[in-house]
């Protein structure tokens, strides 16, 4: 069994020593200091989690100590020795965080007592710091907070899916969240020590998208003044996430398609051929089966792209994360910004959990971050969120296309996206369900034929 190891702090020598010999006989590891500026070198050095230290010393008394052990290990126990006519201090010092004192001269025998209570102290803390770590993790992935039945689902997808080489397709609303589950498959695989690099494939024009993935060669262009390699190239050996595949212009999806197959790519203007050994992980916030339904994707490669999709639920379909998020983004920009600990009045809990939060994860974070910096309480209250979001009138939300959209999406969820029902439920044909997806670009990935 591994023995529990102590530091004894004191500039006595008898003292010092006396308690080693007396600890060390009954089972203890006992390291030993003369001094505070040595205690902290010694417990920086070997993890040293119980102290016993002497409340007068030259330099640095033992509160002190204390003090600055904690800020190398915050969970130390320590128990300060103290002199007849120095109690007053001693109780400041429990005051301080100390777990207890001794008075000089001490007992052995209570000296014993003391130090085993405060060894079974220190492992009801320990592990109750674990448990609530525990508690923390179960309603996190790899970064990804939730503890809805969907997204659980969609963890054990990505544990399942990470080891393998398939190319994923990641769906769902702006602000969901498909850039970190992207991350975390690239980290849950065997290629998570290489590149993970990102491309957003609408934020570039079509005539310079292909470049800036296959790279081009000296002269190709004006403007290209030198041989440049692409993404493809960079996340060599790793992973490449393109987001936004849905907007790939028709020459680029022949290029793409061709890496897929051949792990080869060509620079724009050169002829080389350059071996590729990349996983391909896409996004989009369209439906792609639809796009390529109506011949602006290629089917072939829609289906490359498509081996294991991951559709990610809107905020409004997992209403039990909401609140865990909220926690995760306040603990965040508290510390961020150096303010003081808060908490969500009631009202403002009320509204997060019946808002629709069309911007899902993204939009939830901005309201969070906002109510962090304007509290002036230790309550974030609805006074703090913007008022677009809580003044009545026609804001989104409560317009009658808003309306229109929430009672689609409602349909939808009740009958797990099945299009057939939906329109038969709302009384409107298949069609003119098919348009108003469009209109309010709504994704749904369960369509049926």
């Amino acid at each position: 069994m591994k023995k529990t190891k102590l530091l004894i702090v004191d500039d006595e020598d008898i003292v010092r020593e006396s308690l080693c010999d007396w600890l060390s006989s009954i089972g203890y590891k006992v390291l030993t200091a003369k001094c505070g500026e040595e205690a902290l070198r010694i417990i920086k050095q070997k993890k040293v989690k119980i102290m016993i230290a002497d409340l007068i010393m030259p330099g640095m008394n033992g509160i002190e100590l204390m003090k600055k052990a904690r800020t190398i290990i915050p969970t130390i126990s320590a128990v300060i020795i103290t002199a007849h006519g120095t109690i007053q201090t001693a109780i400041a010092a429990i005051r301080e965080g100390a777990y207890d004192y001794i008075e000089k001269p001490f007992c052995p025998e209570k000296v014993e007592l003391l130090i085993r209570n405060m060894v079974e102290h220190h492992k009801l803390l320990e592990e109750n710091i674990t448990l609530r770590r525990k508690i923390e993790d179960r309603d996190s992935f790899e970064g990804i907070i939730a503890k809805s039945p969907k997204m659980i689902k969609i963890f054990e997808l990505i544990k399942t899916v990470a080891p393998t080489s398939a190319t994923v397709l990641i769906t769902g609303d702006s602000g969901t969240g498909k850039e970190i589950v992207a991350r975390a498959i690239h980290r849950q695989s065997q290629r998570r020590n290489k590149p993970f690099i990102v491309t957003s494939c609408a934020a570039l024009p079509e005539t310079l998208l292909e470049s800036e993935l296959f790279g081009y060669e000296k002269g190709s262009f004006t403007g290209a003044v030198e041989r440049r390699k692409g993404k493809f190239e960079a996340a060599d050996k790793g992973t490449l996430f393109l987001d936004e595949i849905g907007e790939i212009d028709a020459n680029t999806q022949v290029h793409l398609l061709r890496a897929l197959e051949e792990k080869k790519i060509t620079r724009v203007g050169g002829n080389e051929e350059t071996e590729v050994d990349v996983r391909i992980i896409t996004a989009t916030n369209r439906n792609l089966r639809t796009i390529t339904e109506q011949g602006k994707f290629r089917e072939d490669l829609y289906y490359r792209l498509n081996v294991v999709t991951i559709d990610l639920p809107g905020l409004r379909y997992r209403r039990e994360d909401i609140l865990p998020l909220a926690e995760h983004f306040l603990k965040k920009y508290a510390k961020e910004n150096n303010k003081p600990a808060k908490s969500f009045a009631p009202e403002a809990v009320e509204f997060m959990l019946n808002y629709h939060w069309p911007g899902n994860v993204r939009e939830l974070e901005n309201v969070v971050e906002r109510g962090v910096i304007l509290a002036k309480d230790k309550f974030i209250t609805l006074a703090e969120f913007p008022q677009e979001l809580t003044r009545p009138g026609p804001v989104e939300g409560r317009t009658l296309e808003a309306l229109e959209r929430n009672q689609i999406l409602k349909v939808l969820e009740e009958t797990a996206g099945n299009i057939a029902r939906t329109a038969k439920i709302l009384g409107i044909h298949r069609m003119t369900l098919y348009n108003k997806l469009k209109k309010y670009n709504i994704t749904v990935n369960t369509l049926d034929t």
